[in-house]
């Protein structure tokens, strides 16, 4: 539960959408719902084949921004631990259990550098990404100065155009100086083509994640030149995760989405030519949503809007449903087309966002949904931690 609210304080419609224990017909809506034996379903399936290829999966946080999330992964997937995007981000995990955190992002500014030295303190794990000479001399500064140690991965951009180093030579220039440098500990290397990750196309991605490949075993090559070795050569994301897995050049997964599957990444076609969300992964996170107007026949109107749903990805799917369908949205309102006038007020809905990521951030709450019934309430941890 949150510490921030006294258990006697939770107030179903106020402050949560549910109790443990409840129908799932009474949800308070909108909501985020997790159903919890696809959830179960899909760490496992990730996990069982992280171990058959013979590599560790690093979940990513910042998808889910939940340490209940996080801790299940670890019990059912065998997770060596977590990355995320932000300092906040990892100190909201690291305080809530999880023992190995990776900022997979650079940290430059001095007072989030200092906040990221001292986590080890908490009895974790800490490793950042590097992709500038100047930012070593910031972490070892503030490494020493706590005691700790701050383990790091340099960042390569292998095709994706955001952060990271472009050549081998800048590669091992900066391994060098952090394995050189007190208070930190060269790890490896972090190698994540996002671009790639919702090509629908399997073979265009394919190719796109060869090229990565190829970037990452050079550089490996090039660091062994000078005697480093990498503990962990780091990527592969929900649309690629196969690819890095068998390419025998990376030895640890970072995907998220996989866990809760979005209308996004489910269009993705896997090596038989079928979506990704047919089989391959199942649909657990949904917006429950409402019908809250039916004035026009041929529309109705939920209570799902701008500010429960990222749309930057695409509209939600109606789960279950092809005769409906969610068409527009304002800050507080989702429009559906239901032609039929089969959907009458009060009617509850499950949507199935664009993009789960921005969608958790926008949420205290997930509930948790087992045989029709309010197994968990889980909060999402992390919310808001951006700094």
């Amino acid at each position: 539960m949150d510490i921030r609210i006294k258990p006697e304080e939770l107030e179903v419609g106020y402050n949560i959408p549910a109790m443990v224990g409840m129908d799932e017909a009474d949800i308070q809506t909108p909501c985020l719902v997790l159903d919890l034996d696809a959830l179960e379903r899909n760490i496992i399936k990730m996990g069982n084949f992280a171990k058959q290829m013979g590599i560790r999966h690093r979940v990513h946080g910042k998808m889910h921004k939940s340490v209940d999330v996080a801790l299940l992964q670890e019990r059912l997937g065998g997770s060596c631990g977590v990355c995320c995007q932000k300092v906040s981000e990892a100190e909201a995990f690291v305080r809530g259990g999880i023992k190995d955190v990776l900022v997979s992002n650079q940290v430059r500014d001095i007072a989030k550098i200092d906040r990221l030295a001292r986590l080890p303190k908490l009895g974790a794990r800490v490793i950042c990404c590097v992709d500038d000479l100047a930012n070593v001399d910031d972490l070892s500064t503030a490494s020493t100065t706590h005691s700790t140690q701050i383990d790091c991965l340099v960042e390569i951009d292998c095709g994706a155009g955001r952060c990271g180093v472009l050549t081998t030579t800048d590669v091992v220039e900066i391994a060098c100086a952090i394995d050189a440098a007190e208070g930190l500990n060269f790890s490896g290397l972090q190698a994540y083509q996002g671009a790639i990750q919702h090509i629908n196309d399997y073979n265009e991605r394919k190719a796109k994640i060869e090229e990565a490949i190829t970037i990452v075993a050079d550089a490996v090559a090039g660091l062994q030149t000078v005697g480093l070795l990498c503990e962990i050569i780091g990527g592969g994301g929900t649309g690629s995760y196969d690819f890095e897995g068998a390419s025998g050049v990376y030895n640890e997964l970072q995907c998220g989405s996989y866990a809760f599957m979005d209308a996004a990444y489910g269009q993705i076609l896997n090596n038989e030519g079928k979506r990704i969300d047919q089989g391959e992964w199942q649909n657990a996170l949904f917006l429950m949503t409402s019908v809250m107007s039916h004035a026009k026949p041929d529309k109705a109107v939920c209570d799902a809007g701008l500010k429960v749903l990222s749309v930057d990805s695409g509209l939600p799917i109606v789960f279950g449903r092809d005769d409906i369908k969610y068409v527009t949205c304002t800050d507080e309102h989702g429009v559906i087309d239901d032609p039929d006038g089969l959907l009458k007020v009060g009617d509850k809905l499950k949507l199935v966002p664009g993009h789960c990521d921005p969608t958790c951030n926008l949420h205290d709450w997930y509930v948790g949904v087992r045989n029709g019934k309010v197994e968990t309430l889980w909060p999402v941890t992390a919310r808001g931690k951006a700094l």
